[in-house]
């Protein structure tokens, strides 16, 4: 009696869970990726990977957040499959999405690029709140519409070069977090 191989199919989805935390503030490109299964893949006729199998991962790309323009960019290849029973299979799929947990994180290509959302929004209202404060008190010490004027443009000022000088929102896959993957072409598992 021979046994057959399984065979993962094309197309077909895993999610996986972070198993180290990795950020575009201190993740190499060449750093190692930790993760585990945390769905079955099965072919119909039984279980080929189970659950908490081992995946194992390398960062590509890791670029921070620009202080002015360019936002946060994380890219990850995923290399190896572990089984329970020691096997490894050497594997590619690519990311399809991921957990961003409250954040505006998103995949953005098939090469598997987890790009951090924009910030223009919280900019122009750090800049806004700035700009209001310094009226305020200007429009106080001064008792005039002038005095409002000048704090303004000065709570402005500062809020600009507040916003100038900070870096955006970095990539950040926390341990836990959720990636779903999916194969490109079909992987027999003996």
């Amino acid at each position: 009696m021979t046994l057959r191989a399984a065979e993962i199919p094309r197309n077909t989805h895993v999610l996986l869970k972070m198993v180290n935390s990795i950020s575009t503030r201190t993740a190499q490109e060449g750093a190692q990726v930790y993760l585990r299964t945390a769905s079955p893949i099965s072919d119909g006729a039984g279980v080929i990977v189970p659950v908490g199998s081992y995946v194992q991962g390398t960062v590509l790309i890791s670029r921070r957040s620009g202080k002015v323009s360019g936002r946060a960019q994380l890219a990850i290849r995923l290399d190896t499959l572990t089984l329970p029973g020691g096997k490894i299979l050497k594997f590619s799929p690519h990311l399809s999405s991921v957990d961003d947990s409250g954040t505006t994180q998103k995949v953005i290509n098939n090469e598997g690029l987890v790009e951090q959302g924009s910030t223009v929004g919280k900019d122009v209202e750090r800049i806004a709140i700035l700009a209001g404060t310094g009226a305020g008190i200007g429009g106080i010490a001064d008792n005039s519409w002038t005095g409002a004027g000048i704090g303004a443009a000065a709570g402005s000022a500062v809020g600009l070069a507040t916003t100038l000088f900070t870096r955006g929102k970095e990539v950040e896959l926390r341990q836990g977090t959720s990636l779903d993957v999916v194969f490109d072409r079909p992987l027999e598992v003996e």
